[in-house]
């Protein structure tokens, strides 16, 4: 097929479109990737990709059904690149990359070139592609297959198939065991798909970019009754696979969510801002998305839809069940960045009304360094630590690095909380290792438990029994950590050890206790 566009991006390779974003987004969250030391959710992958899969699968039935499929990936993966930071993190950049490199490819298909290559640029350099490109939970992946299922699903609707049915069908089905809540985005597909059916591709603004005087193919204004159907028979791999998931996840959400606040309008206001991890760059790309939506008429439905109709849709069930969590919409952003690499598409050389062969894109580009430039300080910040608010770190390796110089043989450990979402006890198990000291007070682990938390016995003082040392290690800063721990176990403490000394770090205490 003809590619149109200024010579610039005309003289080069098609391939480059798509590898140049994918190259750059690569190198942006490659850097730095290990420096943040893995927060809370990114323990409990640790926790659970390292079990047993028996364990593992344990563990599913009672906490975690959904990232389930997500586990086994990361149970396999760290089981041949280990699990450190950068191992843990490294198939979420290489997921983001393609994710840029698929948003460049889309739109190509749906904007031309110059659209589809700023857009991939400009998602490469955005906050929120860092951030979760250097996570090991699987947003990043999630947006892969969401970008990928929209491509295969142009690419079917344009020149069906049962080999491009096929893809999409696969595509679709490892989004939704990926990422249940990301299965929204077929609310998009759907009004596509009908427009198509009733009234063919242009119609659903998926007839190929075309400049002033060439005329249309025909079949671009064909209409296509048997498309819906074939949606329909690709969603059915999808169905079979998620229903008894989502049936088991729906048992586990009070538990799981609990932490969720419903949503009210204030957090829709918020959601650019949260969602590309930058308050100033979250504007910036809404501004360009809207501009570029205008630009595309008719062929803005598919990603226009695919941001909105998600978003509504998750705000609209948090309203009701505790559902609205903004890194569950990160799978939007490329398709957003798609709306906006439009309207970069357009852009001219500043007082210029004739700009020069590749003056628009010299122009594009420009917008796409200044919005790099707005999320520098975001970037710097999310390589620090992966906690949200970043003002409020959790400093888990400096906390075991306390206990790592200081401790005897003999000595004992003991938390508090044990039942919260911070994990410090996931956190000294991932940074001592071995060096560990032992659990006193545990009863059943994780593993025996088949949660995210150990179960610790009734009687504390009747466990503590010939222990003269314990680490305790306490979530916040405290002054007096003794004074901190409640219930028996806290009685227990304060009754047979004083305080030797405390050491406190970002968001966690250490304290040396000794009879």
């Amino acid at each position: 097929m003809r590619r149109f566009g200024p010579a610039s991006v005309r003289a080069l390779p098609g391939w480059a479109v798509w590898a140049a974003p994918g190259l750059l987004t690569l190198v942006v969250t490659l850097v730095g990737i290990g420096h943040a030391q893995p927060w809370r959710d990114e323990l409990a992958t640790w926790s659970a990709a390292t079990r047993p899969l028996s364990d593992l699968a344990r563990m599913t039935r009672t906490i975690d059904a959904v990232t389930g499929p997500y586990y086994l990936f990361m149970h396999g993966w760290t089981a041949i690149a280990g699990a450190s930071p950068t191992a843990l993190r490294l198939p979420s950049a290489l997921a983001m990359a393609v994710a840029a490199a698929l948003t460049a490819r889309l739109g190509a298909r749906l904007a031309g070139d110059r659209a589809g290559l700023l857009a991939g640029l400009l998602f490469a350099v955005l906050p929120v592609t860092s951030r979760y490109g250097q996570e090991a939970r699987p947003y990043a992946l999630a947006t892969l297959l969401a970008v990928l299922a929209t491509l295969l699903l142009v690419e079917a609707l344009r020149r069906p198939g049962r080999w491009r049915w096929a893809g999409y069908a696969a595509a679709v089905a490892a989004l939704g065991l990926l990422h249940l809540l990301a299965l929204t985005l077929l609310a998009a597909h759907a009004l596509v798909v009908l427009l198509v059916a009733v009234r063919g591709p242009t119609a659903a603004g998926l007839d190929p970019p075309r400049p002033d005087g060439i005329r249309k193919d025909p079949a671009d204004t064909k209409r296509n009754p048997a498309a819906f159907a074939w949606w329909l028979v690709a969603l059915l791999p999808a169905v079979l696979l998620v229903t008894p998931l989502a049936l088991v996840a729906r048992g586990q959400r009070g538990r799981q969510l609990d932490w969720v606040d419903p949503a009210r309008l204030p957090d829709l206001a918020a959601l650019p801002g949260a969602l590309a991890q930058s308050g100033v760059v979250g504007g910036f790309v809404l501004a360009l998305a809207a501009l570029g939506a205008a630009r595309l008429g008719r062929r803005a439905l598919l990603p226009a839809a695919a941001v909105l109709l998600p978003v509504l849709l998750v705000f609209t069930a948090g309203t009701m069940v505790p559902l609205w969590v903004t890194r569950y919409l990160v799978f939007t952003v490329p398709l957003a960045c798609l709306l906006a690499g439009a309207a970069l598409a357009a852009a001219r050389v500043a007082l210029s009304p004739a700009p020069p062969p590749g003056g628009r894109i010299a122009a594009g580009l420009a917008v796409v360094v200044l919005a790099g430039l707005l999320g520098l300080p975001d970037q710097a910040a999310l390589r620090r630590t992966h906690e949200w608010p970043r003002s409020a770190p959790v400093d888990y390796a400096g906390a075991a690095q306390v206990i790592r110089a200081e401790q005897r043989p003999g000595d004992a450990i003991v938390y508090s909380p044990r039942d919260g979402w911070l994990f410090p006890d996931l956190g000294m198990a991932y940074h001592l290792g071995s060096r560990l000291p032992r659990d006193v007070l545990v009863v059943r682990d994780q593993r025996q438990d088949a949660s995210l938390w150990a179960v610790e016995c009734d009687d504390p003082a009747r466990c503590l029994a010939g222990v003269d040392r314990v680490w305790l290690v306490v979530t916040g800063r405290r002054a007096d950590p003794l004074a901190a721990v409640p219930g028996a176990k806290g009685d227990a403490l304060r009754a047979g050890y004083t305080v030797r000394q405390v050491w406190p770090r970002p968001g966690i205490t250490v304290a040396l206790l000794v009879r």
